[in-house]
């Protein structure tokens, strides 16, 4: 099987590339924005003609969620209009897609997890642009699988683990959000499951199908700060704020638990508990 990876240089990309040697079976094309714009019609038609990929697993995206807020056009064009363009290739020449979406498609006001089919309301303009790019790949005819994720982090890159670390090595004190809660997604557990995905041909169903991945259990980003703090050994302490003591340009859903139930079930997968996979990723 030959995969072609964009993004290769983000959380989920990086964690794929470290995957590699140990699928040896599989023949991987890792791209990023330079080696491929997948804007551009002309060097997406070029990247796949050349490799011949059956799965396309789409990494890239535009993930500035304050930024999102001026630059709503921008966002919209990596979003949506170079997803709708992938899908189309990918319905053209018969490839199977993998693309990667968020948990920021709902608006918050729930207070269980959310289903697949549940409605969406993005509430910011990275969401709004997210979401037309899962309706672009629906709308294309693409045989195509979306993943709605949430709270990504990993080895690689800025995200929300690390920023608490280094805060936590610099400073006594710190103060964040606790009425915000989701689902952190340990990137190194969901890029295997994108592999195992590709991997099983007779799991996938025609046209496109809506799955949500995350790690397992609810926690908020105060929980989930102090539990970082804990397991790097940082004598730093956690306080909670409210949303409103700390205003961001892009506003935040407040409940964004994804139900997982659909994709373990169709895929039999096994999805890790939150912090076991902070664990793995912290202590290793």
């Amino acid at each position: 099987m030959r995969i072609l990876v964009t993004g290769k240089n983000g959380q989920l990309g990086s964690e794929i590339r470290a995957l590699e040697p140990m699928n040896l079976t599989l023949k991987f094309k890792f791209t990023d924005s330079k080696e491929l714009d997948i804007r551009n019609k002309k060097q997406l038609v070029r990247v796949v003609d050349e490799f011949s990929p059956d799965v396309i697993i789409n990494c890239a995206a535009y993930t500035a969620v304050d930024l999102a807020e001026d630059e709503a056009e921008k966002a919209d064009e990596v979003n949506h209009k170079a997803v709708k363009l992938l899908a189309e290739i990918c319905g053209t020449k018969n490839i199977r897609l993998i693309h990667i979406s968020t948990d920021y498609v709902f608006n918050g006001e729930k207070s269980i997890p959310y289903n697949e089919s549940d409605q969406t309301d993005p509430v910011n303009e990275y969401g709004n642009s997210k979401l037309n790019g899962e309706n672009a790949i629906i709308l294309s005819g693409a045989q195509a699988i979306i993943i709605r994720t949430s709270w990504v982090y990993s080895s690689f890159g800025n995200n929300f683990v690390k920023t608490m670390i280094r805060l936590g090595k610099d400073k006594h004190e710190i103060s964040v959000v606790a009425d915000q809660y989701g689902s952190p997604t340990n990137a190194k557990d969901l890029a295997e499951a994108c592999i195992h995905i590709a991997l099983s041909d007779k799991n996938w169903k025609a046209g496109t199908e809506v799955y949500h991945y995350s790690n397992q259990g609810k926690i908020s980003w105060h929980q989930l700060a102090k539990e970082i703090m804990l397991l790097s050994n940082l004598n730093c302490e956690v306080k909670p704020i409210t949303t409103a003591q700390f205003p961001t340009k892009a506003k935040r859903p407040e409940f964004s638990t994804l139900n997982k139930d659909k994709i373990r079930q169709d895929f039999n997968l096994h999805i890790p508990d939150w912090n076991t996979s902070l664990r793995k990723n912290l202590l290793k």
